[in-house]
């Protein structure tokens, strides 16, 4: 293994672009895995998809940790590369991947010791227990595969490879997409399985293609050393990955946490608005799909030319990211804010809840170049080992901005005003995480 030249010679612009790309198809594959299960599943009948509506918190939990460890993953390893530390690298690599299976052996043990107690908890009714019990045992059992195959992506990240790791996640979705009707619904000789099929399809994807990320990653990019590891050396390596991973893992819960508050807000405007407000989640999530590949790439670029002592070049990529995002999220904004009406249609036939969309629409876009930029500096910050600088600013947003001038904003003006305030707390976000990235990029020069 070498490091990437790319990153560290060519141009940015250009190479942030190539790099960004395929992390879109891989994102947009991951939207239909989710998508596949919940459409297959909503087959069943109502108390199926309920059931599976109920594993969500859980499932997404354990996501957050490996998406964590995914950060940590990436930003070590590539300012190992970009060091030209090339054996520490692939000793790192290799041991982040043994800390996955022993750390997600534990949760998936103990995740079935607490099914009932979780569940019972959130308010799953008893005529619900026998669905989520068949789909989170054989979930619990297989999320190790889950976890190791997104650290496997970072790791193909952190080489600069991203088109290896947007083909991994979207070889995952398709497999997922064919056996799920398959094991589901039964055909010939194999069973209908039910839910129950739903969760086997996703562990027998994630299984087939972290076998083949571990293959490519051993063949390919020479990252994994099959020696028998140094325990003391092994552990130091566990101790920086989790610097960066668990602030990163407790970022992303948190995200989910604020959205139910907004959405209880929502509420109070009746349900025609909370039907809104979550199609409106959607949409944001396909607006922000560009700049969220961006914050997946920029990081590995940081890393590798930190490593390198290239501090202009990430001062400059930074900056490039910055840009991009107001100006395409501009884009996206000015299209929503056109056809807000037509769009709103297209997903619902209800007056109320077509009407309470447009307005979402003409509103709460306006901030999408500003949130963009404050993932961006948040994923910047984590790939320049500032995990901590990271979070705050996760936490000045979601509970120092955007729950309170949402609550705020709906209390004394409607629901307008709560749209309203959304916009203006990632302005302020915004504004604070591109002052703080530039004053420490600014030091970093100096240094």
């Amino acid at each position: 293994m070498s490091p990437a030249p790319d990153i560290l010679n060519a141009p940015i612009r250009s190479t942030l672009v190539r790099m960004t790309l395929p992390m879109m198809v891989g994102i947009v594959s991951l939207m239909l895995f989710n998508i596949a299960d919940i459409w297959f599943v909503g087959q069943l009948g109502t108390e199926p998809l309920a059931a599976l509506a109920f594993t969500f918190p859980v499932t997404f939990s354990v996501t957050s940790l490996a998406i964590g460890l995914g950060v940590g993953t990436s930003a070590t390893l590539a300012r190992l590369i970009g060091a030209g530390e090339t054996r520490n690298a692939s000793r790192m690599a290799t041991d982040n991947l043994i800390m996955t299976v022993v750390l997600m052996s534990a949760v998936g043990i103990g995740g079935h010791w607490i099914i009932d107690p979780v569940f019972r908890a959130m308010g799953a009714e008893p005529q619900l227990m026998p669905y989520i019990h068949a789909y989170m045992t054989v979930w619990f059992s297989g999320s190790v595969f889950l976890v190791l195959n997104m650290v496997c992506n970072s790791i193909f990240r952190a080489a600069g490879d991203t088109r290896m790791s947007g083909m991994v996640m979207l070889v995952s979705a398709l497999l997922n997409l064919l056996l799920d009707p398959l094991l589901i619904f039964g055909w010939g000789p194999i069973p209908a399985l039910g839910i129950q099929g739903a969760a086997i399809a996703s562990v027998l994807a994630w299984s087939t293609t972290t076998v083949l990320a571990l293959y490519l990653l051993y063949i390919r990019r020479r990252m994994l050393l099959l020696v028998w590891p140094d325990l003391r050396e092994m552990l130091g390596h566990w101790k920086q990955l989790m610097q960066i991973s668990l602030p990163a893992a407790l970022s992303n819960m948190m995200t989910p946490l604020a959205n139910g508050v907004l959405t209880a807000v929502v509420a109070g405007h009746g349900a025609e608005a909370v039907a809104a407000y979550g199609v409106g989640n959607r949409v944001e999530s396909l607006s922000l799909l560009v700049c969220l590949a961006l914050s997946m790439t920029l990081p590995p670029f940081i890393s590798q030319n930190y490593g390198a002592g290239q501090v202009e070049r990430v001062k400059k990529a930074y900056m490039w990211a910055v840009r991009f995002a107001l100006i395409w999220q501009g884009l996206v904004y000015l299209l929503l804010f056109l056809f807000a009406d037509p769009m709103a249609a297209l997903f619902t036939e209800d007056a109320d809840v077509s009407r309470w969309l447009a307005l979402w629409m003409v509103l709460v876009p306006a901030g999408f170049g500003f949130q963009a930029i404050t993932f961006l500096s948040a994923s910047s910050f984590n790939a320049l080992h500032q995990p901590m600088r990271a979070m705050r600013i996760s936490l000045f947003r979601l509970f120092i901005m955007y729950v309170p001038l949402g609550w705020l904003g709906s209390l004394l003006f409607g629901l307008d005003g709560m749209f309203a305030a959304l916009v203006i707390a990632n302005g302020i976000t915004a504004t604070l995480a591109y002052t703080w990235m530039r004053r420490y990029l600014s030091r970093l020069e100096k240094h």
